[in-house]
């Protein structure tokens, strides 16, 4: 029947309980027939004892900050205790299993303590142990380097782990267990009647995934869709099938309702800080001056205005201070305006169809909500809402776009 990539979140390896529900799905699988490379995430949350920033915690307990070698030893601890126990509990139940680490599972990288990027996957040993029968369970997050240190492969590590293995495995599918019942058309913790998604293609998950849905991480959709596998987004404690992500008609033909929608989803992300640079006279090139100020400072900055004028444009709350001393040691005097949210439109029906910014300034303007800014590219309209505003126009957009249909 082919491989299939399992991958299983922090929350799902954390308890016996959810083990079990792990064990399901897997005893499941190869009822059907199918190879399995299963991938795990290190147990639980921060507070939890084997979570990544648990065990970090522990070193700075001694003081001072460790060296990026010895933390990435440190930070892919988690997972190899997941693999272990998972793979002890699978043998307790007669299921051939044997568990590797990223660098054993042939994952290699670059020496890029904390980021590391995959370079190559020799796969000889996996297919190995699945030929023999075996479920082989693999480390996520980490990977080894040429010098045969471990490496790990940064935020949303286990996800491109996943995708990764499943791209060079040439794997039927790889599907992504979380603690949620697939990919939502908003966050549900606050739009209350957002409803998952059936089948998305990949460029409208990557936008959401970017954008502040944090289901899965980006740089794991990219792969995938670049390999052309797959992806299933599904709950470890459901059996349902969640979410699929592809480009391939067939599927997305059985998701008519949602193809002609012109929106697919509503993502926002909190914490952001908007900073307006007037031009000043005997200071030529502002905008150059500006912009290479915040990139010379390692600054972030999104939602971005150029005029004659000057510049308008968002950083994180964690970064405005330091953008502000920066532009003052320039000699502009910014103005800000903190504790703001940007809020995202997305769907790829969007493109070249009227009026669809019209109906954003409606949705918000009927709740009272000022825009503080807004930009768009052919999939994405972006606008800029002070924080508490931020849930009303979730659900206004949402309400609007009638995305819980």
């Amino acid at each position: 029947m082919g491989v299939r990539v399992l991958k299983f979140g922090g929350t799902s390896v954390a308890t016996k309980q959810t083990r079990e529900l792990v064990i399901h799905h897997i005893e499941r699988e190869l009822k059907e027939g199918h190879q399995l490379v299963v991938v795990v995430s290190a147990m639980g949350r921060s507070g939890d004892p084997y979570a990544t920033d648990t065990l970090l915690s522990l070193a700075s307990e001694e003081g001072g900050e460790l060296p990026s070698r010895e933390k990435d030893l440190l930070m892919g601890c988690g997972e190899i205790i997941s693999a272990v126990v998972l793979c002890g509990a699978l043998q307790a139940r007669s299921i051939p299993a044997v568990a590797l680490t990223g660098g054993g599972a042939g994952i290699l990288t670059s020496s890029q303590f904390g980021e590391a990027r995959i370079e190559e996957i020799r796969t000889d040993r996996m297919k190995h142990h699945l030929d023999q029968g075996e479920v082989v369970v693999v480390t996520g997050f980490q990977g080894q380097d040429s010098r045969g240190d471990l490496t790990t492969l940064g935020r949303g590590g286990s996800d491109t782990s996943a995708t990764a293995l499943g791209a060079a495995l040439q794997a039927q599918i790889v599907d992504i267990y979380t603690d949620v019942n697939g990919i939502l058309t908003a966050d549900p913790r606050i739009v209350k009647d957002a409803k998952p998604l059936t089948v998305v293609g990949y460029a409208e998950i990557c936008n959401m995934a970017r954008l502040g849905a944090k289901v899965i991480h980006p740089r794991a959709v990219e792969i995938a869709q670049q390999a052309r596998i797959p992806l299933r987004v599904r709950s470890t404690f459901s059996d349902e099938e969640g979410t699929l992500v592809t480009d391939l008609p067939t599927a997305l033909s059985l998701a008519a309702p949602l193809k002609d929608r012109h929106v697919t989803g509503i993502a926002h992300v909190q914490g952001v800080t908007q900073i307006s640079v007037r031009a000043v006279e005997g200071i030529g090139d502002t905008q150059l001056k500006v912009f290479q100020s915040m990139a010379r400072h390692h600054i972030s900055v999104d939602l971005i205005n150029v005029t004659l004028a000057g510049a308008l444009y968002t950083v994180m709350d964690a970064d405005a201070d330091k953008a502000v001393r920066v532009l003052r040691d320039l000699g502009f005097e910014p103005e800000t305006v903190s504790g703001c949210a940007k809020v995202s439109v997305i769907g790829g029906g969007m493109h070249r169809v009227p009026g669809v910014m019209a109906r954003i300034v409606e949705a918000l303007a009927e709740q009272g909500i000022p825009i503080l800014q807004s930009a768009d590219s052919n999939t994405t309209i972006w606008v800029l809402v002070r924080e508490e505003h931020m849930g009303n126009a979730l659900r206004a957009l949402h309400a609007k776009f009638e995305l819980h249909l």
